[in-house]
């Protein structure tokens, strides 16, 4: 695409986007004159009931006579509870994330057989079409890594036989091999970026069948194709946290909606990775990111409670960061008191952190999980009961691991993916309606003007 080109161009821009905001906007007052549930959030901030789902829960609060009253968070994925998950396979010292992706999608447990069964399969389909590297993914570098996976998810369906066919079995194979492909996609990508956009070596490794997802991820993306056990299981304790978030998530329900359509299952999973792009969304791992940075140049001391409390005060004020009023990492739409996923990568990225010189950071993150509460109480005079969530760790576990900030969304659609293909099954079983809210018109009723009289 061309780049604007002359000043006159600039101004005709200018132009256009004035006159669509003058035509366009709608005052705040009609939301509420209207009972507009805006981000399909009902007044006290929970979602609107819009299906139902035996995939995955997501509990952070209960009602009490009408009245919504915090407690401690729990994820269950089809019922089992994710701290459970998790300390199963820390006892037994073993990977965790290929059992969960079978988990998802066919609702048990697998036992041992099953599970090396359902490994192999994932192996025997991680290797990319021939040449969809130097064909899709070689061309038209992108600066983000998202966007190229997703043009990258879409294109595979030239690549498949029967890419249309929406049956139960057929969608399961294009699942399977998008859940096994997608990090090979994600490391491609990233090396392209290297090269075209750091001018740095690019540098593709070979698949090795025997590893697990988090394995193949560190092995793709470092240049010397080492990594410790350590690493790859905290890598993969990285991917069970973040493999599903029940039907509501913003990535899941797109996904969902671009299903209930009847369209093949690269356009739906492609919905998806857009979706899980956004800052709002996925993305906010980066914002918190870029949020320590600045904190740590604006504040001398980062485990003195009041100077970084002053500062969060900045922030929320629009005073200091990047003039949103968030802090980054705080807060979420159903967790209140604690959210289980913050919980286990915080208690698992200590260690690391030290072992590699990042523990300031930690010890930062934890002030602000610490203080942020009562600032957002003082400075907006609500009471809303509000906890760190995922992407407050999220960004340092990467770090401690070598990941690039560049990969810190793709890692999550890495993992995601394999709850966006659960909850596209379960659509396509159960759903059976196109999803078509209903949106109010302001429009008002004008006559039609011939061109040479307006």
């Amino acid at each position: 695409m061309s780049e604007i080109k002359t000043a006159d161009d600039e101004r005709l821009l200018d132009e256009l986007a004035a006159r669509f905001t003058e035509n366009s906007g709608i005052p705040q007052e009609y939301f509420e004159r209207y009972g507009i549930k805006r981000g399909l959030r009902n007044a006290d901030n929970t979602g609107v009931m819009a299906g139902i789902t035996r995939i995955c829960s997501v509990d952070g609060y209960y009602i009490d006579d009408g009245e919504k009253v915090p407690k401690e968070g729990h994820l269950k994925y089809r019922g089992l509870d994710l701290y459970d998950f998790v300390a199963g396979c820390k006892h037994d010292d073993r990977f965790g994330f290929e059992e969960l992706v079978y988990l998802l999608l066919f609702g048990v447990l697998p036992n041992r057989a099953q599970l090396d069964g359902f490994k192999a399969l994932l192996a025997e389909n991680r290797e990319l079409p021939f040449d969809f590297i130097e064909d899709v993914i070689m061309r038209a570098p992108s600066p983000n890594i998202m966007n190229k996976m997703g043009s990258s998810v879409t294109a595979l369906y030239a690549y498949d036989s029967n890419p249309d066919d929406i049956s139960v079995k057929n969608v399961l194979r294009q699942s399977i091999k998008l859940i096994a492909m997608l990090p090979s996609i994600m490391a491609y990508a990233y090396q392209v970026k290297r090269r075209y956009f750091y001018k740095k070596s690019m540098y593709i490794h070979t698949i090795k069948p025997e590893l697990g997802t988090a394995e193949t991820v560190l092995r793709a993306i470092r240049s010397d194709k080492t990594f410790t056990d350590k690493e790859a299981k905290l890598l993969d304790l990285c991917l069970m946290i973040h493999a599903d978030h029940g039907g509501g998530n913003n990535s899941t329900f797109s996904t969902r909606c671009v299903t209930s359509t009847g369209t093949d299952t690269y356009s739906a999973i492609g919905a998806g990775i857009g979706s899980l792009k956004g800052f709002r969304h996925g993305g906010a791992n980066i914002k918190v990111s870029e949020m320590v940075t600045d904190i740590f140049g604006h504040v001398s001391d980062i485990t003195d409670e009041e100077e970084v409390s002053a500062y969060l005060r900045k922030m929320v004020r629009r005073e200091a960061g990047d003039g949103s009023g968030l802090i980054y990492g705080m807060g979420h739409a159903v967790y209140t008191l604690s959210d289980p996923r913050a919980v286990i990568l915080k208690r698992n990225a200590k260690e690391l952190a030290e072992e590699k010189g990042l523990i300031d950071e930690w010890k930062l993150l934890d002030v602000i999980e610490r203080t942020a509460p009562a600032v957002f109480a003082e400075e907006k005079g609500i009471a809303k009961t509000i906890c760190a969530n995922v992407d407050l760790y999220s960004g340092l576990v990467y770090r401690t691991l070598g990941i690039p900030e560049d990969l810190y969304t793709p890692m999550f659609a890495c993992a995601r993916v394999a709850g966006w293909c659960a909850h596209r099954l379960e659509e396509i079983a159960t759903g059976g309606k196109i999803m078509r809210p209903a949106y109010k018109s302001l429009s008002k009723v004008t006559a039609y003007v011939e061109l040479d009289e307006r």
